[in-house]
């Protein structure tokens, strides 16, 4: 069956640093669009950055613009996303999705497959 398994979350202070992974199996990956969403504790889940298939085209939330860095590498079946300059409200669960749909697809609803999330705080 198709899982999608995040890592690279953790601890971070204001300022900082972190990389996550998506790693995607049972799936013909480059034939999916990818994205990251977040959500934090009471809060809708959110788009932050999308990838297409090839990776020649990618797409982000303003929030995160200038910030983030998504990309993906089809050969490993894996979609990283980049994150410098964290702030505390970058602080959420990010979980990895994909769809089938070409283009940007900014909603949750537009994803087939989601992955269960690694955790992002930022805290001083």
């Amino acid at each position: 069956q198709v899982q999608l398994v995040e890592s690279g979350g953790g601890l971070v202070q204001p300022g900082g640093s972190l990389r996550l992974s998506c790693a995607a199996s049972g799936l013909t990956f480059n034939l999916y669009s990818m994205g990251w969403f977040r959500q934090a504790p009471g809060k809708e889940r959110e788009f932050v950055a999308a990838v297409s298939r090839t990776g020649g085209s990618t797409y982000y939330a303003d929030s995160v613009k200038g910030r983030f860095t998504i990309s993906r590498e089809n050969a490993k079946n894996t979609v990283y996303m980049q994150m410098n300059v964290l702030n505390l409200e970058d602080t959420a669960v990010y979980l990895c999705a994909g769809t089938v749909r070409m283009g940007y697809s900014g909603g949750p609803a537009e994803y087939n497959y989601w992955g269960q999330g690694t955790q992002v705080t930022v805290s001083s």
